[in-house]
């Protein structure tokens, strides 16, 4: 594994964690689960770090010596890839992995570099498209110019490419890359973490919606909180952002209680800040519905832990989402940007309740299934099933297949 910004041993509260830390780390012990020998990639941002650590879930991290030995921006990280990728040639050059999986377009830069030289077999999963981003104007570390340029480069010079959504596949083939080089491998969602059963949040109303995503206006909270308009006696929890302490001072927080207290909704509206992982499945489960709203989401983590909770999920038609949520059966897609239709589509959750109750069944039945990070993982090795050849076959497992 190949992941240059996310290092799948950081911890909430760091600099620079985020979503694909997790993604790296979940996937990485799966396949140590199913048997295999995973080595990840990250560069070294801490003075302390080791040079190699190996994990108690059995994957090994190696700290890549490029750049200072500290936090450093996304967008800050593209130079030192050719060093990064030069330190992998050496590694590799002395033991060759069977294959190679990058994650994020700035890995996929050190991978090829690293990986073409010596003939390994590399898949790449990009996490999110630039092109979607720049579409969607998605509020985000600013990426160079270059980006969608390069991130076009890496998808051909893959031997794979693992998209986590179908849409992300329709857009590679719009950019030139032929279906048959792509594999659908989605996020997972830690099911033993996030179930049905546990404790749920107290509610202030009789009906309770609930948000988690960063706060940002591409993240739909705003016409979250125009439906309230037509759902009394409902309360809207938005998680996300700063802690609470610093709430206060955060502009898009200040921006969503103006445009309640405008609307008359400001008693109903609650932005309670960062929200921890061991502290999520309570809020999750303490809702009618979970409300996603992005106007642009690759994976849709957010949904995959209410399903897995046993919560109906409501969520914009986008990404990955429209993937993960069965409308009409694990819970219902609508428009990102329709107040009216997202406050009937509640509503009638509201008024059914065996409804209701069949979409969180439904929902969390398909999570296990179909999210688990053993079923992921097992996904993955069939992506990289197609880029290497299988082992010989020994006198030993010819007499007992």
């Amino acid at each position: 594994m190949v992941s240059e910004h996310a290092n799948p041993l950081a911890e909430e509260g760091d600099a620079g964690f985020d979503g694909q830390c997790s993604h790296v780390a979940d996937l990485s012990a799966a396949l140590v689960r199913a048997g295999h020998d995973v080595t990840v990639y990250t560069r070294r941002d801490r003075n302390d770090a080791a040079d190699r650590v190996e994990t108690d879930a059995g994957y090994t991290v190696v700290h890549v010596p490029v750049g200072p030995p500290s936090y450093v921006p996304k967008h800050e990280i593209l130079p030192l890839m050719g060093a990064f990728g030069s330190f992998l040639e050496t590694q590799w050059e002395r033991e060759r992995p069977d294959i190679v999986h990058a994650h994020f377009w700035m890995s996929g830069i050190a991978t090829q570099l690293a990986a073409r030289m010596l003939a390994v077999p590399t898949v790449q999963t990009f996490h999110a498209l630039g092109v979607m981003e720049n579409r969607f104007k998605v509020d985000t570390t600013p990426s160079p110019p270059s980006r969608i340029r390069l991130e076009q480069l890496i998808a051909r010079g893959a031997t794979r490419v693992v998209a986590t959504s179908t849409e992300e596949v329709f857009e590679l083939g719009h950019q030139g890359l032929p279906r048959s080089r792509t594999s659908v491998v989605p996020c997972g969602v830690d099911v033993t973490a996030f179930t049905p059963h546990g404790p749920s949040a107290k509610r202030a109303m009789p009906h309770r919606l609930v948000m988690v995503g960063t706060l940002t206006p591409n993240e739909g909270f705003e016409t979250a909180i125009d439906s309230l308009v037509h759902l009394p006696h409902t309360e809207l929890v938005i998680g996300g952002g700063p802690p609470p302490g610093k709430l206060a001072h955060d502009p898009e927080a200040r921006r969503l209680y103006a445009r309640a207290e405008a609307l008359g909704v400001r008693d109903r509206v609650h932005i309670i800040g960062y929200v921890q992982a061991k502290d999520l499945p309570t809020l999750l489960r303490s809702a009618d519905a979970v409300v996603s709203l992005p106007w642009y989401e690759p994976i849709g983590l957010i949904v995959l832990e209410a399903m897995a909770c046993g919560t109906p999920v409501v969520a914009a038609a986008t990404g990955g989402m429209r993937d993960t949520v069965v409308d009409g059966i694990t819970g219902r897609l609508v428009s990102s940007r329709n107040p009216a239709r997202l406050a009937d589509t509640i509503r009638q959750l509201f008024d059914d309740e065996v409804r209701r109750a069949g979409f969180g069944v439904a929902g969390a039945d398909r999570a296990r299934a179909r999210y688990s990070w053993d079923r992921i993982g097992a996904d993955t090795l069939r992506a990289y099933g197609w880029c290497v050849a299988a082992p010989p076959r020994t006198a030993r497992t010819a007499s007992h297949p």
